[in-house]
């Protein structure tokens, strides 16, 4: 057995000294891989598309400047820390990646706030223009959320009271016995 671990140990030295460009190409292989898995996933879940990022990249100074806006806004606090809390965790994640992707968004944003809009206003007006590529997305996020708030609280309800079932089980007939007679 030790004679196979040697043997083994001693094939891999070999082939890394032979062959150190191969373990450079594994690396980096392994790089792009995730690097591609990452992109899935912006895609999958983010809604990060090429055909969104095409859209976004036709955006323009004016586009902000001239999209009608309900007074809503005018009260609310531009902080940094007040919009993250306005956006969902879909948008704000969303958010982070499109200025990551994108630099036009990000330079537009730099440009606008908080000269001429205020944070809130501007994530405002980007989702309503992307509404069209990102809605299916969010829409499912939001699903999913549900769907994980709903099986969290029935474990809470089943986690909370076991003696319900229990009492349940002991004695089927006392729910009927306390109805009145028809």
């Amino acid at each position: 057995m030790e004679w196979l671990r040697r043997n083994l140990s001693r094939t891999s030295t070999i082939s890394k000294t032979l062959n150190p460009q191969s373990q450079s190409q594994s690396k980096s292989k392994s790089k792009s891989k995730s690097k591609q898995n990452e992109e899935e996933e912006e895609e999958c879940i983010y809604g990060i598309t090429q055909q969104l990022i095409n859209h976004v990249k036709s955006f323009t100074l004016e586009t902000f400047k001239n999209f009608p806006l309900q007074d809503e806004y005018e009260e609310s606090e531009s902080t940094s820390t007040k919009v993250l809390k306005d956006l969902s965790q879909w948008q704000e994640k969303h958010a982070i990646l499109i200025l990551s992707r994108v630099k036009e968004i990000a330079q537009l944003r730099f440009v606008l706030c908080p000269r001429h809009l205020k944070e809130k206003q501007f994530w405002k007006i980007y989702f309503k223009l992307a509404r069209s590529h990102v809605f299916e997305y969010e829409l499912r996020a939001i699903q999913q959320e549900k769907l994980k708030r709903m099986a969290t609280e029935d474990e809470k309800s089943s986690d909370n009271n076991p003696n319900e079932i229990e009492m349940a089980e002991a004695k089927p007939g006392c729910f009927i016995e306390s109805l009145p007679p028809s």
